[in-house]
């Protein structure tokens, strides 16, 4: 497996590559990453993965001062899960001129996790636009977990006419119900114990304000609980871990 730690070097690699899947990460990585990558494998002869943790969508800084890094772990991750290549740049290789351009998105991106964490979704969009442009990849593979920002992420790509085909994949939970995320580190063994009811709250057959009102009474914070389309979306905080997910409307009510 390839290092890539600039931009030259990733230049370099992908000139005699044909077709190429592409995983974003912001590293820690998990099972759920590593279906990702399973995914990319199966479905094509070369798959870079991308580490970076991307300054601009943190709305507060104490969320990317603590956000969980563990680069020599992912990197033996990577290598038994068979990645061809990663990508490890550093910030001023992803923005050499600081941050003057923005990919805004003026509809879906300010509401549900947008309403509550200001131009987090524009760091999101910007970021992935210019991995896009860096690694120029036939396919991309993103997690429903963030399905709000599957779907922008989707309409991104087709509003610019990106060449790429956006695959994605549906979101692993550990046995409890849990959806894995790199924030579940921060969580405390009670909060862990805890966390797996926010997705049994979500699938249960109650209205939203039962809902509601019966993850307050456990101890969670709620941000915002709310329909899109086929999907409830949910985010709530577990001390000052926050947590998101979502479920198919036939799965709740």
């Amino acid at each position: 497996m390839r290092v890539l730690k600039d931009i030259e070097a990733l230049h370099s690699w992908r000139r005699d590559k044909q077709e190429l899947g592409f995983v974003p990460t912001m590293g820690a990585l998990h099972d759920g990453h590593l279906q990702l990558i399973k995914k990319a494998t199966q479905s094509v002869d070369c798959v870079l993965v991308s580490i970076f943790v991307n300054p601009t969508q943190f709305d507060q800084q104490q969320d990317l001062e603590t956000y969980p890094q563990s680069l020599k772990e992912d990197l033996a991750l990577l290598t038994d899960a068979g990645v061809d290549a990663v990508f490890v740049p550093h910030e001023h290789h992803i923005y050499p001129q600081g941050h003057r351009f923005d990919i805004c998105e003026n509809e879906l991106s300010r509401l549900f996790c947008g309403a509550h964490r200001k131009g987090h979704f524009t760091g999101v969009l910007t970021v992935v636009m210019k991995l896009f442009q860096l690694v120029r990849p036939d396919f991309a593979y993103f997690g429903e977990k963030d399905y709000q920002q599957l779907q922008l992420i989707k309409a991104m790509v087709r509003d610019f006419f990106l060449p790429v085909k956006i695959i994605a994949c549906p979101t692993v939970r550990n046995q409890d119900g849990l959806a894995l995320s790199s924030r579940n580190r921060r969580l405390s063994p009670e909060e862990l114990n805890l966390a797996p009811m926010f997705y049994q709250t979500l699938i249960d057959d109650d209205d939203i304000e039962s809902k509601i009102s019966r993850l307050q009474a456990l101890g969670f914070r709620v941000d915002y609980l709310q329909v899109y389309e086929d999907h409830l979306l949910a985010a709530v905080y577990l001390g000052d871990v926050r947590l998101i997910d979502n479920v198919p409307l036939n799965k709740s009510t």
